[in-house]
């Protein structure tokens, strides 16, 4: 059985249309089962029916033509119970309804399996024989597996809306909704235009080169021409993007340069590679670094290493690529949209992009970003290959993306895109205003950063300093530990930045995971292994010479904040500050002028939630980590989307656990302070506010909203809000507590804007 499910899936994977698919189930099911019928019905949600699309054993003239109530009949019967009904002689059964037209009056065993994609009903799979028998465990169990193995590929075929119908059923099928991930804010209607890769890196075979230096010459050669191209786009952006913004093409100009990949192509070419077989083996090592990579801003930059390699592969491989005509309004969607895709589409064209692959810490997403270009990253279940030239809407809000959609939907998105064109105008406004409540409370808001191109965006949006600044970048990009001169540049450009405004810089960060070119580590589970502060104290030579460079760095400035990532216990912290302090003192003994930063500690292990008041002692604050510490405590990967439904920052026990950790800094007068998007909601905004947090860090594009929300409210209201929220079971219930505040109090065209109406996309 197990071969001939193999078969049915291959084949179905195969078909280009909706109708052929179901040709293929019915046909090959009825045959494994060896039953006189197999039928498909799928259920359309307008109307509530159940249309037999499909059959091999019923009359043809029935298909398409004869449907069901959904509560009608013994197909609404399995639909609405959503598991198998298996009966001997259906004919008896209270719910069995007769239809004449089909000729299904012979036919009396009956079992249906319900098809469900993501908790959504598509339809039901029926066989029958003639004879009065029950259907075996065993043949019931095969139909379960088919329905389950083939509901993800008949969602794509439904998708695509290329079914033919007719009659009373045409168009009555729509396109469908696929979850991603949110990149970009912003919705986007328009026209898919499908981009593959120029080149397979996972196809080029190790071969002896016939001439080392032709192959050096020819590689060399590519590469010009990819520095060329890069150079080209980077043009082409230039008036949409900063320089800061566009540094992100200089840095892939010096990934080319010949003291970094470049030389190590050529390296391998010299111990006996060609060209290809050398540049795809130099890439895929350090793509794989990246990939492993917990963090996801950093584990984004294999999709870079990647695209460069393509590129320069298909001058290898003298690959033309088709010219392109990019409708008016065009939506990008790759299987891993890049930023020299994005560059290459001429700026008039560009509305929106989908990304099968990424997430919302992708460059390309971080560029999206700054052309305020709406994106969803990460729609595992798109069909990518059938999809070029069909109209698409992106809810970059939401993460969800819709194919086909109904003239209704189109309204009511345009509707959305009108309303937040008219806040956005409206928040430019506010931009240099404090951050107060109405009752004279101010609440300081942060900016999370990690790459250069973050700063003029955090300075254009009022940030009051940064919360988080990731010190990895330096790390993953070098072949080697950069020396402290060199981290001390890349720290002393954000501190100047900001000054006189706090930076707090968190301490490396890898390990486990997170593996550098020059220091792997292999674990059976790295999400909780060698990583953070573990692998620091474990090598102080490389933790001194960070914190050395950090506080070179702030000499003359004395805004800088050191923060400990991934700290479970009172051990670690007492340890990391007796190197920090060693490290100050013998700078100082060196005839530097420096002030002590001030030290704190990442509150995203669920075990500190315990050990807050201990903590507390120790260090000058404390910053949650309020992404990880959700992630850790609901044991959902937020960048999933199979499970994206279930991460939510407004789950009881995550705000339970908030409430708790700002008490107790309260009582022990710790400063407290939250980066994460709960902070950049200005529902999530409002609460932690009433719960006491000193400060909020978040992604720049939202701090206007946050800023507008809490400047309208009183904090004696935010703090009544409170202790109803912290009675309440759900996320719902919280959501819609929280939601019908925010209209009360005339702050919801504050909220990102949704047509979904809570329901799972």
């Amino acid at each position: 059985m197990l071969k001939t499910l193999q078969r049915i899936v291959q084949e179905v994977n195969s078909a280009r249309t909706l109708d052929e698919t179901l040709s293929i189930i019915v046909r090959r099911v009825r045959r494994a089962m060896k039953t006189d019928v197999c039928s498909v019905y799928l259920l359309d949600d307008n109307r509530q029916r159940y249309i037999l699309m499909d059959s091999m054993g019923l009359k043809k003239e029935s298909i398409k033509q004869v449907s069901l109530e959904a509560d009608q009949g013994l197909v609404g019967y399995v639909g609405m119970r959503e598991e198998p009904v298996n009966l001997d002689d259906a004919t008896q059964h209270p719910n069995y309804v007769y239809l004449a037209e089909t000729g299904e009056e012979r036919f009396h065993s009956f079992l249906g399996v319900p098809i469900i994609y993501q908790r959504r009903i598509l339809g039901v799979i029926v066989v029958q024989q003639q004879e009065k028998r029950r259907f075996d465990e065993g043949e019931e169990a095969f139909l379960v597996t088919v329905s389950a193995q083939l509901a993800g590929l008949l969602a794509h075929s439904l998708a695509t809306g290329s079914s033919s119908l007719s009659g009373p059923t045409q168009n009555s099928i729509h396109g469908s909704c696929f979850k991603g991930v949110a990149g970009t804010s912003g919705i986007a209607i328009g026209a898919a235009v499908v981009i593959l890769p120029v080149a397979n890196l996972d196809t080029v075979p190790d071969r002896l080169p016939e001439n080392i230096d032709a192959e050096i010459e020819q590689f060399r050669e590519a590469l010009s021409s990819v520095r060329n191209d890069i150079h080209e786009v980077n043009r082409r952006l230039a008036q949409r993007l900063s320089e800061e913004e566009r540094a992100l093409f200089e840095a892939y100009q010096r990934m080319l340069d010949d003291s970094a990949l470049g030389q190590e192509v050529i390296n391998k070419i010299r111990e006996g590679n060609w060209a290809q077989g050398a540049l795809c083996q130099v890439v895929t090592r350090h793509a794989r670094f990246f990939e492993l990579s917990q963090d996801d801003y950093l584990k984004e930059r294999a999709t870079d290493i990647r695209d460069l390699g393509r590129r320069v592969l298909a001058y290898l491989q003298k690959v033309d690529q088709d010219e392109i005509e990019y409708p008016e309004r065009a939506i990008l969607v790759s299987e891993e949209v890049t930023p020299s895709m994005l560059g290459e589409i001429p700026k008039e064209h560009l509305a929106g992009l989908v990304s099968v692959q990424g997430s919302n810490n992708s460059h390309v997403a971080i560029l999206a970003r700054a052309m305020g270009v709406p994106a969803v990253m990460g729609t595992v279940d798109l069909p990518l290959g059938l999809l070029n030239g069909q109209l698409l809407i992106v809810d970059g809000y939401q993460g969800v993306v819709f194919n086909n959609p109904s003239d209704e939907l189109q309204i009511q998105y345009n509707n959305l895109m009108r309303a937040e064109h008219k806040l956005q105008k409206g928040l430019e406004n506010i931009t240099g205003l404090p951050c107060i409540t109405l009752d004279g409370h101010k609440l300081p808001l942060l900016v999370n950063t990690g790459l250069a191109q973050d700063i003029t965006h955090s300075l254009n949006y009022g940030a009051e300093g940064v919360g988080l600044f990731r010190t990895e970048v330096p790390f993953m990009v070098s072949e080697r530990f950069p020396s402290e001169s060199e981290q001390q540049a890349v720290y002393r450009e954000q501190l100047e930045a900001f000054h006189p405004q706090p930076v707090t810089m968190r301490t490396l960060d890898i390990g486990g995971d997170k593996s550098l070119p020059y220091f792997p580590i292999n674990e059976a589970n790295p999400f909780l292994g060698w990583r953070g502060i573990r692998v620091t104290l474990d090598h102080p030579e490389v933790f001194l010479v960070q914190v050395r460079a950090m506080l070179r760095a702030s000499e003359g400035l004395d805004n800088l904040q050191i923060m400990l990532p991934m700290i479970s216990n009172v051990t670690e912290i007492t340890e990391s500050i007796t190197f920090i302090d060693r490290a100050y003192k013998e700078l100082c003994e060196e005839g530097l002028d420096l002030k002590r930063p001030s030290i704190g500690v990442m509150i995203e292990v669920p075990s500190t939630i315990y050990q807050v008041a201990q903590i507390a002692r120790y260090v000058d604050f404390l910053s949650v980590g309020s992404n990880d510490l959700t992630q850790y405590l609901l044991a959902v990967d937020r960048n999933n989307p199979r499970v994206a439904g279930l991460y939510s920052s407004f789950h009881p026990a995550v705000l339970s656990a908030l409430n708790t950790i700002a008490v107790i800094c309260q009582e022990h007068h710790c400063n407290l302070s939250l980066c994460g998007e709960l902070a950049g909601d200005p529902r999530g905004a409002i609460l932690l506010m009433a719960m006491g947090y000193d400060a909020l860090s978040m992604n720049a594009v939202n701090l206007p909203r946050v800023k507008s929300a809490i400047r309208q409210v009183r904090k004696e209201d935010a703090v009544r809000l409170l202790g109803t929220v912290l009675t309440l079971e759900t996320s719902e219930q919280v959501t819609a507590q929280l939601s019908e505040m925010m209209e009360r109090l005339g702050l919801g065209p504050l909220l990102q804007p949704s047509l979904l109406g809570g329901r799972k996309p």
